[in-house]
């Protein structure tokens, strides 16, 4: 029976893994000095070796002959780990098995101690996708584990695991896998396949697998049906992929707002049988390719194109200003979010066309930015010409007439009335206000609380305001409580004649004059002969 060339070229030793040294010496490190944790937790995105890495630590650890860190596989405990035959290591997919009862299940089995090794081993995959209940039945178990039990726990999605999950564990991240490591693996399996694989392709695939290495396998195996020589066409039409030169075509009449060009050439990928969802995936990647471009001068590992595509990739890029390739990849993003929503995608990427052809469709910022880049772009290289025929209408200077318009708007100099306020510069700006005492005595009638408050206090008349001077701090919050204003405001009209507007004006210390009405006030107490004294 056929098998798959990820199962066929799934390492069997740490030292085969690829892309993932930090770990696999870290847990050699650990094997060879005899410092196993009770508890693992792998975590990094899909295809990157997690439960590769956990199946050969469960061998490692029984293995009878182990090679610096490395099981033998050649031992009956390697075999028949391999095979399923031995019973000591477990592996259980917590997405079908996420309840209490298979966690119960399992604390029940950790008490047995191993028939062949010297561990058991538990491997839960994705266990991330276990209930809140089956993470506090797993707890208890994962934090004292009997000595011959190791947990290895391995996930995508870690931020979903419970903290007393996570401080349980020893925690390795498995990284995406470098483009050239992926393609210098696929190199060693197509040769020992017999097939041949061209650099481009090998470049192409690793681009496709974004990080997996098991993806790339899958990809190879895709394209090696029915072909011993892969090149990047046959990758490109075994996996659907829109051509570059598409995607570039695309990009151009987007640029010049050609929507009809670019509406012919959405019609022959859609009738090439071309996925809308896919085709605008890739054309957002292309245009990570420009804006990398456009702010970095050596991109390097940044980009994955084969040398032939990026020449062309790079004059695009020096012809449309950046402001564009960002508007342009908003609308994409917004785009494939609606895309996986179910809608009609082939109206769903008409509409996105015509969006990035006329960006007066739309009024949002990145619209407005590109519209504003594409007119920097074209005044950078010289197009004026256009805007010099308006100039020409110098009898646009008939709006000199509204010049006159001054004259006649200088008939309105009265409208410097505001000065007129001005004109009572005969008074002071700020004059005491005599009457002042006569209104304490007014205040005094009605609110005591209020008088004792004002009693030090003076006041100034400042335009149509009367400003009250007082070093008393209670005054505003007096103020702002029950009809205090009110009744003041009442008792200085009764006594001026007019109503002010009221103004604070916070001082030091205010000076007692001759009609100081406290001193008034322990004048009249004397004459009653009530024993009064003053206190500085």
């Amino acid at each position: 029976m056929y098998q798959a060339l990820y199962r066929k070229w799934r390492p069997q030793t740490f030292s085969d893994v690829c892309g993932q040294e930090t770990v696999t010496t870290a847990l050699k490190n650990e094997l060879k000095n005899d410092r196993l944790s009770h508890a693992y937790l792998f975590t990094g995105c899909r295809g990157t070796g997690k439960t590769t890495c956990a199946k050969i630590l469960a061998k490692a650890v029984n293995c009878l002959h182990p090679v610096e860190g490395d099981p033998c596989n050649e031992c009956a405990i390697c075999r028949g780990i391999d095979d399923g035959s031995v019973l000591d290591v477990t592996e259980i997919d917590a997405a079908s098995n996420n309840g209490v009862d298979n966690i119960r299940d399992l604390r029940e089995e950790v008490s047995f101690t191993p028939v062949n090794g010297r561990y058991r081993v538990y491997i839960i995959d994705e266990v991330h996708m276990l209930s809140s209940g089956a993470f506090n039945a797993l707890l208890k178990t994962l934090e004292e584990p009997p000595a011959h039990v190791i947990f290895i726990l391995a996930t995508t999605e870690v931020h979903k695991l419970p903290a007393t999950i996570l401080s349980r564990c020893q925690r390795f991240d498995f990284g995406r896998i470098r483009p050239e490591t992926i393609a210098d693996r696929l190199h060693q399996v197509a040769k020992a396949e017999g097939l041949t694989l061209t650099d481009e392709a090998a470049a192409l695939l690793s681009r496709l697998a974004d990080g997996a290495m098991r993806d790339a396998l899958s990809l190879l195996d895709q394209c090696a049906s029915g072909n011993s020589h892969i090149d990047a066409a046959v990758v490109a039409a075994c996996t659907g992929m829109t051509g570059v030169q598409s995607l570039h075509d695309l990009t151009v009449c987007a640029h010049r707002q050609d929507a009809a060009g670019a509406l012919g050439l959405l019609e022959e990928l859609y009738r090439s049988s071309k996925d809308m969802e896919r085709l605008c995936a890739e054309w957002i990647g292309y245009l990570r390719n420009l804006m990398i471009l456009q702010n970095v001068r050596e991109p390097g590992e940044l980009i994955v194109a084969p040398p032939e595509d990026m020449a062309p990739m790079r004059e695009l890029a020096g012809q449309m200003p950046p402001a564009t390739v960002l508007h342009m990849l908003s609308v994409l993003q917004d785009a494939l979010e609606r895309l996986k929503g179910g809608v009609s995608r082939r109206v769903e990427m008409e509409m996105t066309l015509l969006r990035l052809c006329d960006p007066r469709l739309e009024d949002s910022t990145p619209a407005l930015l590109r519209r504003i880049g594409e007119l920097e772009q074209a005044v950078r290289s010289g197009v004026t010409v256009a805007p010099s025929a308006p100039a020409e209408p110098a009898p646009a200077q008939e709006p000199v007439t509204p010049a006159q318009a001054p004259a006649v708007a200088a008939e309105p100099a009265p409208v410097q009335e505001p000065p007129a306020p001005a004109e009572p510069p005969e008074a002071p700006e700020e004059t005491p206000c005599t009457q002042w005492g006569d209104v304490l005595d007014k205040v005094m009638e009605q609110s005591m609380p209020l008088f004792a408050v004002l009693a030090d206090s003076t006041a100034l008349y400042k335009g149509d305001m009367l400003l009250i001077c007082t070093d008393n701090e209670m005054f505003k919050e007096m103020l702002s409580r029950d009809n205090n204003k009110e009744l003041l405001m009442t008792a200085i009209q009764a006594v001026t004649g007019s109503r002010w507007r009221l103004g604070l004006r916070r001082i030091s210390r205010v000076q007692k004059g001759e009609n100081d009405p406290l001193s008034r006030l322990l004048d009249a107490g004397r004459q009653a002969g009530i024993p009064v004294s003053e206190n500085e």
